[in-house]
């Protein structure tokens, strides 16, 4: 199990990959995000996306499904987020990308009033197969703190 004691500032970790599939872009979009640039070859060619491109928020989840996967490996006492600061879109996601998730530790902070818990904050940046940054975010995240033996 890794703790927040455990866990560096500036240590960086390559979560894994995630391939973007059409029918997932298109079953994404139909339940959370029906905008026509998300659901039609047609309609998407006429915008700046200039094809099919999945939802920023698919894209998110998509990111957190492979740092899920990556957790699930290498256990952490991880305690949930209270939220996310700077989400930015920074490229459009396509079916048929290759995304890789990696995030690094900015700060950890021991609670004042909870000794038993800290906070990390991560920058997490998704690339596409191409290296390029499609989207970035830093989030916050509670941490259990290691047990007294």
């Amino acid at each position: 199990m890794i703790y927040f004691e455990d866990l560096e500032v500036g240590a960086e970790t390559v979560f894994g990959h995630y391939d973007v599939t059409r029918e997932e872009v298109l079953e994404f979009a139909r339940k959370y995000d029906p905008q026509p640039f998300h659901l039609s070859d047609e309609a998407a060619a006429k915008t700046h996306f200039g094809r099919l491109a999945a939802s920023g928020w698919h894209t998110g989840a998509m990111a957190m499904a492979v740092i899920v996967a990556a957790i699930a490996k290498n256990p952490q006492a991880g305690l949930g987020s209270p939220g996310i600061d700077e989400l930015r879109w920074l490229r459009p996601v396509y079916p048929g990308d290759r995304l890789t998730v990696r995030g690094t530790i900015l700060d950890k902070t021991p609670s004042r009033s909870k000794p038993d818990i800290g906070s990390i904050r991560t920058l997490t940046i998704v690339t596409n197969q191409d290296g390029v940054e499609v989207m970035r975010y830093t989030s916050i995240v509670l941490m259990q703190r290691r047990p007294a033996e």
